[in-house]
């Protein structure tokens, strides 16, 4: 069945051009809001801006408790905020709520952790004497515009540092979870925020450069496609702005030989279909060595045999549905160049015969450079795999894309598999697991996946002015002495 014949009849195509909550299983528009008036983009960003200068002078002390009473309404509101995502993007309520899990996590570490991070630090000055202290401080309002894949970690881990940091954030989510949007300011208002600390805005995208250009907006963050981050770090360029970028990924999973096949076709699996495979740092490229391949192929065959279509509600959903019908319909266009131009399909590659914003969960093999599987970014539950002959043929295969986010090398043999590690070209790279994410590790990447880090100790460092303080000793002239 075709991406045509299958489109849910009460969706809206236009939905990417408002801010609405369409559920991507029901394909029914539940919920719409206006975009924000141009005219009314000075005055949110006065408000953000008054909140600054009020949260700066506060204490780091009273700012973490203030992150740290988030992540206790957070544990208390979990399941509410769990539908809401399930609602607007499609996830599994059990997905959902491990989302949710790790934004607590995110907060209690900031708050537990951020007035570590930012006591000065010592330098012992080489000439003059005294002292000199490097400080942290922050510097202003941020534009945060983020993605609906997580719709409340991707902004946890902007708050969290920042805000017990002491900058305050202006958010642009994405227009299919205004919902969420809403609900995390929400969250930090009733943590004791003040008013504009963590402001929530549906802007349109025409309007992004007027808050960028805005000289009270000292930086601007985004996670989201290669397109979306080219053009704000123009913007921010032009108008001399920092900014930090997390794009698009096509992370290489490197299989390096048959040993505990088992566990790495599960880990492959994991990799792969987390988030119906929604997520930048998806294992998306599974690259083998020709003696694991077969099996390999066949285990994995097995896996995604598993996937079925359901509602993402439903804790016995193995298959949640996509973010949305153009989403389902774009993957869906991919796999298709790659069937008409001679790939191997070894599970799905259609659409299922069922209602909503769906793809199988697929397997292609035989993907040549001339198709667009080899290129893109797949975001979905679309895997391709590659067969290598050696560890070399399997770094320089992973190493030849544009993306540079993350990595995942399995191996038996630990010095073999730290050997790949290292010449792969990624942000992140983790041995004998898929990519994943914690509060204490940094988050990024490298090429066109983007530059800057989150999460961990660096993400205070970011947005913050990293001032010295020298103090050099005063000199004492002796006083002439009478007669």
């Amino acid at each position: 069945m075709t991406a045509t014949q299958n489109a849910p009849t009460t969706a809206s195509d236009s939905a990417e051009r408002r801010y609405a909550t369409v559920n991507p299983f029901t394909g029914e528009t539940e919920k719409e809001y206006p975009f924000t008036e141009t005219s009314e983009i000075d005055g949110i960003i006065g408000q953000a801006h008054t909140a600054y200068l009020e949260w700066r002078d506060r204490s780091v002390e009273e700012r973490a408790a203030v992150v740290q009473k988030a992540a206790e309404l957070l544990d208390e509101r979990v399941m509410d905020f769990a539908a809401l995502i399930t609602k607007e993007m499609g996830k599994r309520r059990d997905e959902a709520v491990g989302e949710l899990f790790l934004c607590s996590m995110i907060l209690k570490y900031y708050a537990g952790n951020g007035p570590k991070f930012l006591e000065p630090t010592s330098i012992e000055p080489m000439m003059g004497g005294g002292e000199a202290v490097i400080e942290t401080r922050p510097v202003g309002v941020l534009l945060a515009i983020e993605p609906w894949n997580f719709p409340f970690y991707q902004v946890v881990r902007v708050a969290g540092p920042n805000l017990v940091l002491g900058n305050t954030v202006i958010l642009k989510h994405s227009e299919i979870t205004p919902q969420c949007a809403v609900a995390i300011e929400q969250l930090f208002r009733d943590a004791g925020a003040p008013e504009g600390a963590l402001i929530n805005t549906f802007l349109k995208i025409e309007d992004v450069e007027q808050v960028i250009a805005d000289p009270r907006i000292q930086g601007v963050t985004l996670t989201g496609s290669e397109r979306a981050g080219s053009s704000v770090a123009a913007l921010a360029g032009k108008h001399l702005k920092k900014s930090v970028l997390e794009l698009g990924g096509s992370d290489p999973f490197i299989v390096l030989d048959g040993e505990n096949l088992e566990a790495t076709v599960k880990a492959a699996t994991a990799g792969r279909m987390g988030n119906t495979g929604q997520a930048c740092t998806a294992s998306k490229r599974l690259i083998v060595t020709e003696d694991a391949y077969e099996p390999f192929v066949e285990g994995l065959k097995q896996a995604f045999g598993i996937f079925a279509p359901g509602d993402p509600a439903d804790p016995a959903t193995s298959l949640a549905p996509l973010s949305s019908e153009k989403a389902a319909a774009d993957l869906q266009a991919q796999i298709q160049d790659a069937i008409d131009k001679g790939a191997t399909v070894v599970a799905g590659g259609q659409r299922p015969d069922h209602a909503g914003a769906f793809v199988s969960a697929t397997i292609l093999t035989d993907v040549t450079p001339d198709m667009r599987a080899y290129r893109e970014e797949l975001f979905g539950p679309a895997a391709v795999v590659y067969k290598v002959k050696n560890a070399d043929e399997a770094v320089a295969l992973a190493n030849d894309s544009d993306f540079g986010l993350g990595a995942t090398v399995m191996g038996s043999n630990p010095e073999e598999a730290r050997s790949v590690a290292e010449r792969l070209e990624a942000g992140m790279v983790w041995i004998n697991q898929p990519t994943g994410s914690s509060p204490e590790l940094p988050f990024g990447g490298v090429k066109r996946s983007g530059y800057g880090r989150e999460l961990s100790e660096l993400a205070m460092f970011e947005f913050a002015n990293r001032r010295l303080l020298r103090t050099v000793p005063v000199k004492k002239t002796e006083k002439p002495q009478a007669g």
